[in-house]
C-alpha cells in the first residue's frame, strides 16, 4: 500500500486554498522550490495531474478538486483533534479562526475571549455573509460572525443582535441637513453600494424592490471602508447597517421613513462542531458579550 506524505498534502491543500504557490510557499514559511517539489512528488508519485498550470494562474483538475475535499476534512479533523487535546492544558494553547462580516460586531468578542484565553491564537478574516457562510461548511472558519446566516441544519447559530439600514451622504451633499429621508425619495439617485452578495445589499435590493423603486446609477465597491471614502468623495449616496456607520464627520446619517429594513446578526459553527473545546469556549463567552449592554458596539 503506498502511504502518502502528510506534509505533500499540506503542501497541496495551502496551495489549492491559497490559489498561489508563492502564497502557500509563505503561509507554510517554506521556499518556493520545497513546496512545488512536495505538490510535484505527490503527483509522480500517484501518476495524476492536481493543478493546471498556466502563465500567472493555476487551476486545480477534477482530481484536484476531489482531493481538497478530502483535505478540507482532513485537516479540519486535524484541528479538532488539537482542540480536543487543548482542552487538557485549560485552553492554553491553540488557534481560533474566525471569519467576520464587519469588525464592529466581532471585536468585542475577540476582546472578551482574549482576556479569558490570552494564549490561543485568534486570526479574523472581514467578508460576506454567503462567502463565510460557505467558508463555514468548508471548515476555512471555526466560527463566523454574520448577518442572516441562520436557518441551516449543518449550523448552530444564536442571534445577538438586531440591525437596520440606512441610508449616508456627504456634509456638502443637499441631504445633508436632513435627519430622515423616505426609500423613495432614492429614486433616479447614484448609489455607493456593497456587492450583492453582501446581506446589507440584499437586504436593501430586496426593499426597494417591493416598494418598485427604480434607482440610478450603481457604483459597486467591496467593502465598508472604500464605500466610506466614496461617499466621502461625493460620489453618491451609501447605504449601511447602522451599527457599522461609526464617526466620521464628512458623512451625514439618514434615517429611512416608515418601517425599518432589518437584519439580524448571528454567531454560528458547524453544529457537530459545537462541542470542540475552542468552539464551546468562542460560544460561551460570546454569549455572555452579547448579553452585557458595557459590550455593545
Amino acid at each position: 500500500m503506498t502511504s502518502i506524505s502528510h506534509s505533500a498534502l499540506r503542501a497541496f491543500h495551502a496551495v489549492a486554498t491559497e490559489g498561489s504557490f508563492t502564497k502557500a510557499a509563505r503561509t507554510l514559511n517554506v521556499t518556493q522550490p520545497t513546496l512545488s517539489g512536495q505538490v510535484k512528488g505527490l503527483e509522480e508519485q500517484f501518476g495524476v495531474r492536481l493543478f493546471d498550470r498556466r502563465k500567472r494562474k493555476i487551476e486545480l483538475t477534477d482530481i484536484g478538486r476531489n482531493l481538497l475535499d478530502i483535505t478540507w476534512r482532513l485537516f479540519g479533523l486535524e484541528a479538532e483533534a488539537e482542540q480536543v487535546l487543548t482542552a487538557a492544558k485549560g485552553l492554553k494553547r491553540g488557534h481560533l479562526r474566525i471569519g467576520a462580516d464587519a469588525p464592529y460586531h466581532s471585536i468585542p468578542f475577540l476582546a472578551a475571549f482574549n482576556r479569558r484565553y490570552p494564549n490561543v491564537r485568534l486570526s479574523m478574516s472581514i467578508g460576506n455573509s454567503l462567502g463565510l457562510k460557505a467558508d463555514l461548511i468548508d471548515q476555512r472558519f471555526d466560527v463566523v460572525i454574520a448577518a442572516d446566516i441562520g436557518g441551516d441544519s449543518k449550523l448552530h447559530a444564536f442571534p445577538f443582535q438586531e440591525d437596520y439600514l440606512i441610508a449616508f451622504v456627504d456634509r456638502a451633499h443637499p441631504w445633508a441637513r436632513k435627519r430622515k429621508i423616505k426609500l423613495e425619495e432614492l429614486a433616479g439617485r447614484r448609489l455607493v453600494l456593497r456587492e450583492p452578495a453582501s446581506t446589507t445589499r440584499r437586504a436593501f435590493d430586496a426593499a426597494i424592490a417591493k416598494a418598485g423603486i427604480q434607482t440610478g446609477e450603481i457604483l459597486e465597491i467591496g467593502s465598508r471602508e472604500a464605500i466610506r471614502e466614496g461617499v466621502a468623495a461625493g460620489l453618491g449616496i451609501g447605504i449601511v447597517a447602522r451599527s457599522e456607520f461609526g464617526d466620521d464627520m464628512r458623512l451625514k446619517a439618514l434615517e429611512f421613513e416608515g418601517p425599518r429594513i432589518k437584519s439580524t446578526e448571528f454567531v454560528a459553527c458547524l453544529a457537530d462542531r459545537r462541542g470542540t473545546p475552542l468552539v464551546k469556549a468562542f460560544l460561551d463567552v460570546a454569549k455572555e458579550t452579547a448579553h452585557d449592554p458595557r459590550a455593545q458596539p
